[in-house]
């Protein structure tokens, strides 16, 4: 099984793995220059996201400035806004439906590490340094008709159900029924959104 395999799969793996490095700088340039462009050029703008992204259905729009890690594990559905300053950390799949709204300074995490630092690092080397740290994956899904309020954060391993509102600065640690406000840290249903 490849390093990328048992990411895709939630086992631990080496991020330092020359296939994974290699898809990592990929998308680090390509982000980098989707970042530097001028604000109305969309025709480079689609060909780098086309590049980068794993997949996207129609009407994606992506403000600038945007960040990932691999970017070919992050599926968008038709009619999605992602603004300003977010971060999708994107070492599993991350999947968004129709008709998302993202707001700035949202942060998408798939990827987490072994709470034991012995776990974490392993051995040190030789001379005393550490490869890089073991981690672990678990995709993070987002159904249709979603609007993630600013400054959210969602954590490896969560589903958020369709038709839902997350509040401004909530952390998103759980599952989230579809048609719900929810918000809070931890991110708590607070009602039904009809």
């Amino acid at each position: 099984m490849t390093e990328r395999e048992k990411m895709l799969s939630g086992q631990l793996y080496d991020c330092g793995d020359p296939e994974l490095l290699n898809q990592w700088h990929k998308a680090k340039n390509l982000i980098r220059d989707y970042n530097r462009l001028d604000s109305d050029n969309l025709s480079e703008k689609d060909r780098i996201l086309s590049q980068l992204l794993g997949g996207r259905g129609k009407n994606l729009w992506i403000t600038a400035p945007f960040y990932v890690d691999y970017g070919n594990n992050i599926y968008f559905g038709n009619n999605c806004e992602v603004n300003m300053n977010c971060i999708f950390l994107d070492d599993n799949e991350i999947r968004i439906g129709d008709n998302a709204l993202i707001a700035p300074n949202v942060q998408i995490y798939t990827a987490f590490h072994p709470t034991n630092a012995a776990h974490r690092f392993g051995q040190p080397n030789a001379d005393g340094s550490f490869a890089f740290c073991k981690t672990q994956t678990a995709p993070v899904i987002i159904g249709n008709n979603v609007w993630i309020g600013g400054g959210a954060i969602l954590l490896p391993g969560v589903t958020i159900g369709d038709n839902v509102v997350i509040g401004a600065g909530s952390v998103v640690t759980k599952d989230i029924p579809s048609n719900t406000v929810a918000l809070g840290n931890p991110c708590r249903v607070v009602r039904e959104n009809r």
